[in-house]
C-alpha cells in the first residue's frame, strides 16, 4: 500500500472523456434547441446510453455515432417533433468533436502528469471522433494512449472493455483507475477488478447498487490532490 493513499497508487489511470474531461453544455444547448424542449438532450443522450448496452448485449455492434444520428430519430418520435433532416444531425453529432475541456481539467491531468502517473483515455466514441475531441480540447498531449471500445465492439460498462484498456497499459485491472463523471461507468469498472475515481459533475450521480467508488470529488483538481499529485 502506498503510505499517502488508503489503497494501492495505480500504475495507470484510464479516463472516460464525454462529461467527465469535456463539457458537454454546447451540444445540450444544440440539442434542446432543435427540438425546442429543454428535457431533449438528457432524453437524446439517455437513449444513446441505453441502446449502446442494447448493441452490447445483442451481439449487434453499431458505433457510437450511428447510435447517436438513431437516438435523435427516437428523441423525435418521444417527444412528438418532427424528425430532423440529416444534415441538422449531421451538425448537432459534429458538436461531439467541438466540446472544450472542463475548467478543472488541463491542470488536473497536468498534476497527474507531473506526478508521474501513466494517463490514458477510454471511451465509447470511435478513434477518428475520439482524436477529433482531444485535439479540439488541446488534451491530446497528455494521454500516452487514447483507447476506443471500437476496438473490442463492446461498449462500457462491458468488462472486456476495462480489461482490453488494461492490455493496452500493460497492467493487471487491479493496477488500473478509471475515472468517469458516470456512476455506471464507475460501476461496470469496480465489477471488472479495476480501481474507480468518481468526479461528481453537475448532474451526475453515483449507482446506488453497486459498491463505492475507490476515491470521489467535485473536480479532477481534487482527485489528483486525493492520488497525492
Amino acid at each position: 500500500m502506498s503510505a499517502s493513499l488508503p489503497f494501492a497508487r495505480p500504475k495507470a489511470i484510464f479516463f472516460d472523456v464525454n462529461e467527465t474531461l469535456l463539457d458537454m453544455s454546447p451540444l445540450k444547448v444544440a440539442v434542446n434547441a432543435a427540438f425546442k424542449s429543454p428535457a431533449a438532450f438528457n432524453q437524446w443522450f439517455g437513449l444513446v446510453l441505453q441502446h449502446s448496452l442494447v448493441a452490447t448485449v445483442t451481439d449487434e455492434y453499431f458505433n457510437f455515432g450511428t447510435l447517436a444520428d438513431a437516438a435523435l430519430d427516437m428523441t423525435a418520435n418521444m417527444l412528438e417533433k418532427p424528425p430532423l433532416t440529416h444534415a441538422e444531425k449531421h451538425d448537432l453529432t459534429a458538436l461531439l468533436t467541438q466540446l472544450p475541456a472542463h475548467p478543472d481539467v488541463p491542470a488536473g491531468l497536468e498534476r497527474l502528469r507531473a506526478a508521474g502517473y501513466r494517463l490514458l483515455a477510454l471511451t465509447n466514441s470511435p478513434p477518428t471522433t475520439l482524436a477529433a475531441q482531444l485535439a479540439h480540447a488541446g488534451l491530446t498531449e497528455y494521454f500516452e494512449q487514447a483507447l476506443s471500445v471500437d476496438a473490442v465492439q463492446r461498449y462500457k460498462p462491458h468488462p472486456d472493455t476495462y480489461h482490453y484498456a488494461a492490455k493496452q497499459a500493460g497492467v493487471l485491472p487491479a493496477e488500473a483507475l478509471l475515472v468517469a463523471a458516470h456512476g455506471w461507468d464507475v460501476a461496470g469498472a469496480l465489477h471488472a477488478g479495476l480501481l474507480a475515481g468518481f468526479i461528481a459533475r453537475p448532474g451526475q450521480t453515483l449507482y446506488p447498487l453497486a459498491p463505492p467508488p475507490t476515491s470521489q470529488a467535485p473536480t479532477l483538481l481534487e482527485l489528483a490532490t486525493q492520488l497525492g499529485a
